[in-house]
């Protein structure tokens, strides 16, 4: 019970941390996530978080939610869920709270602007270093590279909706995966026969 407890205390403090200090979106918050989860707590390896993010992705909601959701449920089953979720979800909360109601006052002042405008730099930044990290990890063999140009291609300049884009990587990712198990078993066989 005691090390249940340490992994809650673990998982709720490392999401609010993460969400309390993370501006820009879901992608800014990914790479922070997999350097606390994967690299110093290594709960989760690198493969299985890029699983994680590739669900949390395309599952509704914002996609720092669904991660920590994911990861809290994966180390805490439906208590590490909802641990992860409140930790992630009440930064933002009382952070917008508190803009929304001195909103009047910042909207027009120069300062914040200019705050708002390097924090979008800096959330490009960390953007573009998540699709290289993550690109790093993904983008291995001509089919991956070829999909990733393709869905690029028709997302950004003929408009295909990203549910028809999802569907079709997934039934891409099934077959793939079929053909690749078909093939171990194949492999298998033979050397059993020999």
């Amino acid at each position: 019970m005691q090390g249940r407890r340490k992994v809650y205390k673990e998982l709720f403090m490392s999401t609010l941390k993460l969400s309390a200090c993370t501006f820009g979106g879901g992608f800014v918050i990914v790479p922070l996530m997999r350097k606390r989860f994967v690299d110093e707590l290594h709960w989760i390896d690198e493969r299985e978080m890029l699983d994680l993010i590739a669900v949390s992705q395309s599952s509704p909601g914002p996609i720092a939610v669904n991660a920590s959701l994911m990861i809290g449920y994966r180390m805490g089953g439906i208590v590490g869920a909802l641990i992860t979720a409140l930790g992630t979800v009440l930064p933002p909360m009382v952070i917008i709270s508190v803009i929304s109601y001195f909103y009047a006052q910042f909207r027009n002042n120069a300062y914040v602007n200019a705050v708002m405008g390097g924090m979008q730099a800096g959330v490009a930044a960390v953007i573009c270093n998540v699709v290289v990290d993550m690109g790093k990890s993904v983008g291995k063999g001509l089919l991956s590279i070829g999909l990733m140009i393709g869905v690029f291609i028709a997302v950004y300049f003929f408009k295909v909706s990203i549910l028809w884009v999802i569907l079709l990587c997934g039934l891409i990712g099934y077959g793939t995966g079929s053909i690749q198990e078909k093939n171990r078993a194949k492999l298998g066989n033979g050397g059993e026969q020999r």
